[in-house]
């Protein structure tokens, strides 16, 4: 893979954020991913992005917000607020892209064990500098090039509000596909807004085929031998 580029980077956030805007809100019984992280998010070669591993994924009774289930999901992604009441509902997921929209701004890992105390946990790190007007020394410096001073200071906004630690206050999937939809306008071509539909239903059209539980962690056929995760375009191509 090459650089990936701002356009990219944004282009992957959009379509992750629609397909699990989808999830929670447009089908007949909501889904919540329960464990959105970098690693469950596929490239191929053109920066197509898949959602994959939905094993610990749960089903969402229409008339409840919220379920009680044990704690499941990856630390450093995992929603503080569910970590602490047992409760899990779609703003979890909220939560959990909120660190992977810090990591795509960023280029850092959501846990730095080599890192100092303060910007071990990226999460917390990274709202404490949106906070303290820093946002543009934790950006990757390449993105200060590709990317406007608005773009930047959006998503850096956006990311904050993800992180909130009450779940109350975070923006809905849906929302936040929308903020980042209207942001992608100022970096691409006319006609990637018609493609947007077209995108959401591939990301999430294997959900909707298949029994929830059904859905392997990690699919091992042909038509994902060509996809890596966001994590190593990440690392891989990110300048030294």
């Amino acid at each position: 893979m090459n650089w990936l580029s701002w356009e990219n980077r944004l282009r992957v956030a959009s379509e992750v954020a629609s397909a699990l805007g989808y999830l929670h809100s447009e089908i007949t019984m909501p889904i919540i991913h329960r464990d959105v992280k970098s690693t469950n998010i596929l490239l191929d070669e053109n920066y197509t992005a898949k959602i994959s591993d939905f094993g610990a994924s749960r089903l969402v009774p229409l008339d409840h917000e919220q379920v009680t289930t044990l704690i499941q999901g990856t630390l450093g992604y995992l929603d503080p607020e569910y970590f602490n009441s047992s409760q899990l509902t779609n703003k979890s997921d909220v939560y959990s892209f909120g660190v992977v929209l810090a990591e795509l701004i960023t280029g850092k890992k959501p846990i730095g064990a080599d890192r100092n105390n303060e910007e071990k946990n990226l999460a917390t790190y990274f709202v404490n500098s949106v906070k303290e007007n820093r946002l543009f020394e934790i950006v990757e410096p390449r993105l200060l090039r590709e990317g406007t001073f608005e773009q930047l200071q959006a998503v850096g906004d956006l990311v904050k509000r993800c992180l909130s630690l009450v779940g109350h206050d975070r923006p809905t999937m849906k929302e936040v596909a929308v903020e980042l939809e209207g942001l992608r306008k100022f970096t691409t071509h006319p006609w990637v807004q018609q493609q947007t539909c077209n995108e959401t239903t591939s990301l999430v059209l294997e959900i909707e085929q298949s029994d929830l539980y059904d859905v392997p962690l990690i699919d091992t056929t042909n038509e994902w031998e060509s996809y890596s995760g966001i994590d190593m375009a990440l690392e891989k191509n990110t300048p030294r």
